[in-house]
């Protein structure tokens, strides 16, 4: 008979060996006597599970050691990572460090992952034998330890990854929020003290704040059947003509073959004093006067047009790249008109759509001379859901129809930031439909064509607080050269 004494954990050994006496010294060292008979076969076999079990302990306080390192590690990564993210936040709000994004949590997963194939290979290692025994226990509780860690490890990255995600989101609510109660208070303000009247021609405003009650002129010259059109005066800046001019298109409302031009409001209310002039080529009711010439679409194509108003001369004709044409995107209720063009105190403007902005309204400064594209914009209005446009200071303002009576200015896009922006301002109007839209930067009113009637608005801008000025540098420009004559056709006056 063989008499063993050997020295292991107390949670060990009760796994290894039950039923047999044994006792506990001052140290915490189990001693126990194992009572084998004379087969040197069975002792073999408890020689090497007491060198597995020593092996594996050993293999696991290695790895309990490593855990303990990797924690502090991940501390002093999240600490880095948090440093880094709340400088970069300083630096640039709008990109904050995520902490899955750094290095120390690939690093993590990785050990993690040579610890889980390091227990599958002891496992293996051990055979069937050494598996049934009380180290089995112990390997599982190992690798329930790894694989909680590893899952622990990667909710703690999602959690911080969208954390900060919908952290950011909320910040950019608010700032929303703020930046609208700001401009709400301003307007509040802005309409209690309304200051001196703007200056014709100025953008020292803070952008369009409210549009007046519709003042309705009178039935367009051509009748009630010729519900569609456009009106109003030269929409350049600084302009003191006090040209009229009124452009209704044929009862199919497409057709632009006529126009008759005023030389005075006074003239226009009575009819009187009058020209009437014939071109026969126009598409849709996108017409506008800039410098004394009107640019208009050129009949079933996405040619734009320019014509002097004091000859009646078609002076220039010009593809607009890439815009669509015959009704492809046309506003809302307001069908061909596919070039919508505008003027104000930033220059000659053209809005349309293209099959690359799949239909999403463009805005496009041209050269007023050659009618060459300076530079474009794409906003994010589908403009057949919009009911028109205009243009006042570079910045874009969209309507969309509420009912047969209002229309509502919702959206603008400045050029100049490149910014959009939400708003909701109310417009009244007499009959359903809003054809031919110009601003005016002369007066800052709006020249409406509305179902063949000649209706107009005041236009109110928000004011600015008064700031010191600065003396302004006047640099000297070039005349422009008139364009050659292409064609041109004889008035008949009434």
């Amino acid at each position: 008979m063989y008499f063993i004494t050997f020295s292991v954990p107390v949670p060990m050994l009760l796994q290894l060996v039950r039923g047999v006496s044994n006792s506990v010294d001052a140290s915490g060292t189990c001693h126990c006597v194992v009572h084998l008979p004379n087969n040197s076969v069975l002792l073999q076999q408890l020689e090497q599970l007491q060198s597995m079990a020593r092996e594996l302990i050993s293999q696991y306080e290695q790895e309990l050691f490593r855990a303990s390192e990797y924690a502090r590690a991940t501390e002093d990564q999240e600490n880095q990572a948090l440093e880094m993210s709340h400088t970069q936040e300083i630096r640039n709000p709008s990109a904050i460090v995520s902490l899955h994004e750094t290095p120390g949590f690939d690093l993590l997963f990785l050990q993690l992952e040579g610890a889980q194939k390091l227990a599958t290979q002891l496992k293996t290692k051990g055979g069937v034998g050494w598996a049934a025994g009380g180290a089995a226990g112990l390997l599982h509780q190992l690798q329930d330890q790894v694989t909680n860690a590893s899952l622990t490890l990667k909710l703690l990255a999602d959690t911080n990854q969208h954390s900060f995600g919908a952290l950011q989101q909320e910040v950019d609510v608010l700032h929303g929020q703020l930046n609208e109660c700001e401009r709400e208070k301003e307007q509040e303000q802005a309409s209690r003290n309304p200051g001196p009247p703007l200056p014709p021609g100025s953008c020292a405003h803070g952008g369009l704040q409210k549009v007046s009650r519709p003042l309705v002129l009178q039935l367009n010259w051509r009748g009630l059947s010729h519900k569609a059109g456009a009106w109003g005066r030269d929409s350049a800046p600084g302009s003191d003509s006090p040209l009229y001019w009124v452009a209704p298109l044929r009862a199919d409302g497409r057709y632009f073959d006529y126009y008759n031009l005023h030389k005075s409001y006074n003239d226009l209310v009575m009819m009187k004093n009058y020209e009437q002039w014939k071109i026969g080529y126009g598409d849709g009711s996108g017409n506008t006067v800039y410098k004394n010439f009107m640019y208009f679409n050129y009949y079933g194509t996405n040619d734009m047009a320019m014509v002097n108003l004091s000859s009646n001369t078609l002076v220039l004709r010009r593809p607009l790249p890439g815009a669509t044409y015959d009704n492809r995107f046309s506003y809302a209720g307001v069908p061909w008109k596919d070039l919508d063009f505008a003027g104000d105190e930033k220059g000659l403007w053209v809005l349309y759509a293209t099959e690359e902005s799949k239909g999403n309204l463009v805005v496009s400064r041209l050269n007023e001379s050659t009618l060459e594209v300076e530079k474009s914009w794409h906003t994010s209005q589908y403009k057949p859901a919009l009911s028109g446009a205009f243009m006042a200071c570079g910045v874009l303002y969209a309507l969309r129809s509420l009912s047969t009576r209002q229309e509502e200015i919702f959206y603008a896009f400045d050029t100049t930031s490149g910014q959009e922006r939400h708003l909701s301002i109310l417009l009244d109007k007499m009959l359903d439909t809003l054809h031919g839209i110009n601003y005016c930067p002369s007066d800052h009113k709006l020249y409406v064509y509305n179902d063949g009637y000649l209706v107009h608005y005041d236009l109110t801008f928000l004011t600015l607080k008064p700031t010191l000025s600065r003396l302004a540098v006047k640099r000297p420009s070039g005349d422009r050269a008139p364009p050659k004559p292409v064609k041109s056709n004889k008035p008949s006056r009434s």
